[in-house]
């Protein structure tokens, strides 16, 4: 079975499309399937990491310079061209083949590109996070919480099967590995180990923002902090720095592929909202979100709905919360509380199931 993958990373949009697809090409790629990554190799791609992980990945050409993106859809932007431009490369880069799936993971494009592929592809799987435009696609997933099937009302064909919420999440396999060691540990809370990631770009600096915050808060005597960041994040240099003067022992680490080890032998998280939320909470990793845009508020402040989170707006509530944690009381009672709920909205066997479902026969 032939499948290819749309989807892009850069200092604007991040790593989490391309991570995620990654990890449902891992998934089809144990059960018989070869597949494809098609990318605009903007500014912090990972078009390197693509090809390490075994892909063949196809570069488009790279953004137009000066491009002027249109108002709709609203990510528009991220794409770098046109979304009929991006539709013709993308149909040279697939070639006379007729794939199986086409897997889109891309806010800049809708509908009008989905409908262009047609001719290339039995089938076109969609990957959303906003429901914010239209498709034209078989099958649909949104793995939010808080989101709803009639959300995509008016949005998707009549007969576009959906999965939605965070039962389906696309998490890699060492996150099942790590669940039942994370879990276990977290019986008889302590707060020693910090670790801070901020996504694997960070183009604004989040995580010297956090550590500026923590100079300020009265941090525990044992506390030890660990930062992970991504090899393409702009503020690398800084970061390390501010480590170093940091009072408690901060160790940064770039690019790691343990990820899932590091959160299940820490006892807090501070990190971004997007996918590495599903992965702390299929740990039952207590977390304070910092959101970072405004398309990360909704999923962050349905996860603080469920105390699945504590999340905050700024570095200032950030310094704040965390004082409050270090000083209460019942930071035990509340640690446990907060990953006993996370780990029950995740399950670890989504992106098994949405496999199986793109393996299965096409009646």
């Amino acid at each position: 079975m032939n499948i290819a993958f749309r989807t892009d990373a850069s200092l604007n949009i991040g790593t989490g499309h391309v991570m995620r697809c990654l990890a449902l090409a891992d998934a089809l790629r144990d059960r018989g399937a070869q597949s494809i990554f098609i990318c605009r190799p903007h500014s912090g791609h990972l078009l390197d990491l693509i090809q390490q992980r075994g892909y063949k990945a196809i570069p488009l050409a790279p953004a137009e310079s000066g491009f002027s993106a249109p108002a709709d859809p609203s990510h528009a932007k991220w794409l770098g061209t046109g979304w009929a431009s991006d539709s013709v490369q993308t149909q040279q880069a697939i070639g006379k083949q007729l794939l199986e799936w086409l897997v889109v993971d891309h806010y800049a494009l809708d509908r009008r590109w989905e409908k262009t592929m047609r001719l290339h592809t039995r089938r076109i799987m969609a990957i959303d996070d906003l429901a914010d435009r239209p498709h034209d696609c078989e099958l649909l997933l949104d793995q939010n919480l808080g989101r709803q099937a009639k959300d995509y009302d008016g949005l998707i064909r009549r007969h576009t099967q959906t999965l939605i919420g965070p039962a389906h999440t696309l998490l890699r396999p060492e996150f099942a590995q790590w669940r039942e060691y994370s879990l276990q540990r977290r019986a008889h809370p302590q707060l020693q180990n910090l670790l801070i990631t901020m996504g694997g770009v960070d183009q604004v600096n989040a995580t010297g923002q956090v550590l500026d915050a923590l100079t300020r808060c009265k941090l525990p005597l044992d506390l030890r902090i660990t930062v992970v960041m991504g090899p393409t994040a702009p503020w690398l240099a800084q970061v390390h720095a501010q480590a170093i003067a940091m009072t408690r022992p901060t160790k940064v680490l770039v690019g790691v592929s343990n990820m899932a080890q590091l959160m299940a032998d820490s006892d807090l998280c501070i990190g971004a909202a997007g996918g590495s939320a599903w992965e702390r909470c299929a740990l039952g990793l207590p977390t304070l979100i910092l959101v970072l845009a405004s398309n990360q508020e909704s999923g962050a402040m349905a996860l603080k709905s469920h105390d699945a989170a504590w999340v905050a707006d700024d570095a200032q509530q950030l310094m704040t919360q965390m004082s409050a944690l270090f000083n209460k009381k019942n930071q035990p009672a509340a640690l446990r509380k907060m990953s006993q709920t996370a780990a029950k909205l995740v399950a670890c066997n989504g992106v098994s199931q949405v496999a199986e479902l793109l393996m299965a026969p096409h009646v």
